[in-house]
């Protein structure tokens, strides 16, 4: 009986441990008395990606660490900062990717020219099967 209970204990405390770790949910949904400042943190926000979601931005993620990105872009916004400072901050801080616009260095080479070369090779690939499938008009009269 004294084992049972221990592996219950056991497998509900990760789950209340890390309930306690999370920050409060509050901060990450709080908006800026000043409606200005808070339309350009809206705005900013729109642009940087969620580094846990990846297709969403932070200003659409649940994801605890786009409520602290929210968290940081209004207190940064707050003080006084210009959205394109913040960005660079936060670019700087999380790398390039956190940019949904990022600029043309060649670390980001691949997020520009990857989609292009993809779709290269699937019409070098589709060309090349329909050639295939074609059949040649002279087979049929040699015969």
């Amino acid at each position: 009986m004294k084992r049972l209970v221990l592996l219950i204990a056991l497998c509900w405390a990760p789950p209340l441990a890390a309930q306690d770790a999370m920050p409060p949910a509050q901060f990450a949904y709080r908006q800026l008395p000043d409606a200005r400042q808070e339309a350009q943190a809206q705005a900013l926000m729109e642009t940087l990606r969620c580094l846990v979601c990846q297709g969403q931005s932070i200003a659409d993620s649940d994801a605890a660490l786009a409520g602290d990105m929210r968290n940081l872009v209004r207190q940064r916004i707050a003080a006084g900062e210009s959205p394109d400072r913040v960005r660079a901050w936060l670019v700087d801080r999380y790398g390039d990717w956190v940019s949904y616009d990022p600029p043309m260095t060649p670390a980001t080479w691949p997020l520009w020219f990857a989609p292009v070369a993809l779709l290269a090779i699937g019409g070098w690939l589709a060309a090349r099967k329909l050639r295939r499938a074609v059949p040649d008009d002279n087979e049929g009269e040699g015969a």
